[in-house]
């Protein structure tokens, strides 16, 4: 990784805390690692390798908080491969929705990496989307049944999560913000919605950070490896609490608050290319 002296140890530290808090909310880390970094005194945008790097430390924060299910699940998942008894099993059968969910997310992102890396970064589309899915999760939260839960998990279901979560490609969509969003429109509560999002997710950030971690390997970065490193770790960090405090808020509480966080900061950032304090680019 060879580094262009850009974005610096104090600097790496803040993004790393600011993934770290934003990455399991419906509000989009990546967005907000976007809009933040040319903010920032360095004036760059840390790149799409940065923000999947420190995702790393996000991922591990999920796999040490479900630790327990996970392990169920894996071992379940791995006894059904010769054993028909074990396909039957819930955890088995979750393990596989998990598998056929990570698909659409690893095709998309290998047809549309160039995008991904370059045009769909631009600080308008950034902000069109975080108020476009504002209105569209504030809609889910309203019109959706909550009754589901996630025994009730069906294939098509798992493409439908899949499908969702493949759109936080896009900065400003949100991850967790588009699995949730279609769990609400599917019927499943509010923390069933959330869970699933959370392991959802591990596949396939799991593999897009240590992806990019290789491929950044001897090419020019705006962050160096070590500033890296010690922002995933801020990640993993602060991306524990944040699952912690996340799940118990939404078993009592709408999303409503970051429906109007979302409005709120794309609005900001809008105005702020407007004004020329942001360039798009």
């Amino acid at each position: 990784m060879i580094h262009t002296e850009s974005i610096g140890w104090a600097q790496a530290a803040f993004l790393g805390l600011l993934q770290g808090l934003t990455e399991f909310l419906p509000i989009s880390s990546s967005a907000h690692l976007r809009i933040v970094g040319p903010l920032l005194p360095s004036g760059g945008d840390p790149g799409a390798a940065f923000t999947a790097i420190t995702q790393i430390g996000t991922e591990l924060a999920v796999l040490l908080y479900f630790r327990k299910d996970i392990l169920r699940i894996a071992l379940a998942w791995f006894a059904s491969f010769n054993n028909a008894e074990a396909r039957r099993n819930p955890d088995a059968r979750m393990g596989w929705l998990i598998v056929l969910g990570s698909i659409p997310i690893v095709v998309l992102g290998l047809l549309f990496k160039d995008m991904i890396e370059t045009s769909l970064r631009n600080l308008y589309i950034t902000a069109a989307m975080l108020m476009l899915f504002a209105l569209v999760l504030a809609w889910a939260d309203r019109v959706g049944e909550k009754k589901r839960t996630l025994d009730q998990l069906t294939p098509k279901h798992g493409i439908l999560f899949g499908l969702a979560q493949a759109m936080a490609l896009i900065p400003g969509v949100s991850r967790s913000g588009g699995t949730i969003t279609a769990g609400l429109l599917m019927g499943y509560t509010r923390e069933a919605a959330a869970r699933y999002s959370f392991l959802l997710a591990i596949p396939a950030v799991m593999g897009s950070g240590f992806y990019q971690l290789f491929k950044s390997m001897g090419e020019i970065t705006p962050v160096a490896p070590g500033p890296t490193a010690l922002a995933t770790l801020i990640a993993f960090v602060s991306g524990y609490g944040v699952i912690v405090a996340f799940l118990k808020f939404v078993s009592s509480k709408s999303y409503m608050v970051f429906v109007v966080y979302r409005l709120l900061l794309g609005a900001l950032v809008f105005i702020l290319l407007g004004a020329g304090l942001l360039s798009p680019h």
